[in-house]
């Protein structure tokens, strides 16, 4: 089966449609986070400078400046990996999962592996299923689109000398768990595991994504490797104030806040899709999108669409298929809308 890795939920999103497609949170930006962007325009003239945003996100995760890189987008990051990294004997990528990873992989001219997890099994990670041989291995953590979060210890198992273990935790700040008072199962403060990189978003969480920051975390002597790969001052003087501020203590309390409410927010849509007739949902979803399987699911988007809702396609999603869809989190007057639409949209199938 092929799949669209080039699409995401952005193409989904139209004029005049509610967006359950896209995965970034729509609210107010804060003036802690709005007031350094805006003061950042007045200092357009001259060329960004990475140095104080590098030492504010290796402050917040107790790393070294040496291996922190900042990005343009964590997505960006996917393809500095495959560019310098071109020596890769074995490159794995472990779906369902972020397309990016693979479509820079192939574009750089690797020949990709996939490992598939399993609706039965919940989506969870079996680290077994990695070939024991592969130097270039990217899991997700949450992982998009099946909102599955791994236990911490079963992604570091993958680490070993000699492997590159990329892990996307874009969504990281999205969980939430009650009595953990940081990120449940985040490996961003790891510099143990040999050959770890975690890759980062400030896009979800802050509705940055116009913006296009992020970063990634690594060892010493392969973050200079990435950065020589990267294009001259790719993250601009706005993106670098942005990644000051929500590096933040008080930008890591807020996301903290903000995660207890949208776990809320995920259970009572968890909850009203479980009484939709015709709808699975895996496992326990732990991030801001939560994953559905239904029959007909392709024709079921098309239909929301006319009735004014926007909802990811999973057929583009390897591991998965046109019997899928992911639903964004959102309000619970949205959520309520939305599955009373939902409903009415299943039972008028012929």
């Amino acid at each position: 089966m092929t799949f669209d890795l080039d699409h995401h939920g952005d193409a989904e999103v139209g004029t005049g449609l509610i967006d359950l497609a896209v995965n970034v949170r729509h609210q107010v930006m804060p003036a802690w986070l709005a007031e350094p962007i805006a003061d950042s325009l007045t200092r357009l003239s001259a060329y960004p400078d990475a140095t104080a945003a590098t030492a504010a996100v290796a402050a917040r995760h107790r790393r070294d400046p040496g291996e922190v890189l900042l990005t343009a987008g964590a997505a960006q990051a996917f393809v500095l990996l495959a560019q310098a990294l071109r020596t890769a004997r074995r490159p794995v990528v472990v779906h369902p999962q972020f397309t990016e990873p693979e479509a820079a992989l192939k574009n750089a001219g690797h020949t990709v592996e996939r490992v598939l997890l399993h609706e039965r099994d919940g989506f969870r990670l079996d680290p077994a299923l990695v070939p024991d041989d592969a130097d270039l291995v990217f899991v997700g953590n949450p992982t998009n689109p099946t909102s599955v979060l791994h236990p911490a210890r079963d992604v570091a198992r993958l680490a070993r000398p000699g492997r590159v273990l990329v892990v996307d935790e874009a969504f990281a700040d999205t969980t939430y768990r009650e009595g953990c008072p940081g990120e449940p199962e985040s490996l961003a403060e790891r510099r143990d595991l040999p050959g770890l990189v975690v890759l980062r978003s400030l896009t979800k969480t802050w509705g940055l994504a116009g913006l296009r920051i992020g970063y990634l975390l690594g060892p010493a002597d392969l973050v200079p490797r990435l950065a020589a790969a990267q294009p001259l001052w790719a993250v601009s003087t706005p993106a670098l104030a942005a990644a000051i501020a929500c590096a933040s203590p008080v930008a890591v309390a807020a996301e903290r806040e903000i995660a207890v409410t949208l776990a809320a927010e995920r259970a009572h849509l968890v909850e009203q899709l479980r009484h939709v007739p015709s709808i699975t949902i895996p496992g326990d979803p732990a991030s801001a999108f939560v994953p559905v399987r239904l029959s007909g699911a392709d024709q079921i988007r098309v239909e929301l669409r006319k009735r004014g809702y926007a909802v990811r396609r999973g057929d583009t999603f390897p591991g998965l298929g046109p019997d899928w869809l992911r639903i964004a989190v959102r309000d619970t007057a949205t959520t309520d809308r939305f599955v009373q639409t939902l409903r009415e949209v299943i039972e008028e199938r012929p």
